[in-house]
C-alpha cells in the first residue's frame, strides 16, 4: 500500500492519508482517509499518479467529524463523488461505521477501531497486514498519569497494545515510529489516572 501524507492550506487542519495499492490496479481502492479543513487538498490529489481510468478518490473514511478533519469534504464530495464512511451519520457520513468493521483501501484492508475519548464518534483504523494505525485525534502519546478517561478508552487502548502496531499516522503529528511503545507507555499512564 503507497501512503501519501496530504495537508490543506488553512491554518488549523489535520494531515489527510490518500491509501493507494502498490501498482494501482483497477480493483484497488483509492481512499483518504479524514480530508482536512477546507478541501485544498483536491489541487495537490491531482498531481498524484492513482491509476489510469480510475476514480482518484473512490472513498473517504472519517475518523470523526471535527472541521479540522471533516470540514472539506463537502469540496471533496462534490469532486470525486466518494463513498463516504463515518462512524456517526453527522458531516456527510453517508454509511455508518461499526466497530471491528473491515474495509478494503488501497490493497490492503483496514478495521474499525471505535476509540470514545477525543469526541464520541472518533476511530482509529488498523492494518494489520502492515502493522500501520491511522489514529485521527486519540491522544496515544500520553506522557504522564493524571486527568480522567472514560473506561470505554481504557478497554481500547487494551485492544490496540494486543495488535502489532509498528508506525502511528496521526492527525496532527504526521508519522510517528515505534509506535508499539509509545501506546504501551500511553496504556499505562491511563491505567495511573482516573478512569470513570
Amino acid at each position: 500500500m503507497k501512503i501519501v501524507p496530504l495537508k490543506d492550506d488553512h491554518l488549523y487542519s489535520c494531515y489527510a492519508y490518500l491509501l493507494l495499492g502498490d501498482w494501482n490496479r483497477l480493483e484497488d481502492v483509492n481512499t483518504l482517509v479524514d480530508v482536512g479543513a477546507n478541501g485544498s487538498i483536491i489541487e495537490k490529489i491531482a498531481k498524484i499518479n492513482t491509476g489510469v481510468g480510475k476514480n482518484p478518490v473512490a472513498q473517504v473514511i472519517l475518523t470523526h467529524g471535527h472541521f479540522d478533519h471533516a470540514g472539506g469534504l463537502p469540496a471533496v464530495k462534490n469532486w470525486y463523488q466518494p463513498r463516504i464512511f463515518a462512524y456517526a451519520h453527522t458531516n456527510g457520513g453517508s454509511e455508518k461505521l461499526q466497530d471491528g468493521q473491515i474495509l478494503k483501501a488501497g490493497d490492503r484492508e483496514l478495521e474499525v477501531i471505535h476509540m470514545p475519548v477525543h469526541s464520541e464518534d472518533s476511530i482509529c483504523l488498523y492494518c494489520a497486514s502492515e502493522g500501520l494505525l491511522f489514529s485521527g485525534d486519540t491522544p496515544l502519546r500520553i506522557l504522564n498519569p493524571g486527568g480522567t478517561y472514560p473506561a470505554s478508552f481504557l478497554t481500547a487502548l487494551t485492544r490496540l497494545v494486543e495488535l502489532k502496531i509498528n508506525r502511528i499516522y496521526s492527525g496532527h503529528d504526521g508519522i510517528i515510529e515505534n509506535a508499539a511503545t509509545i501506546i504501551k507507555h500511553t496504556l499505562q499512564n491511563v491505567q495511573c489516572s482516573k478512569v470513570i
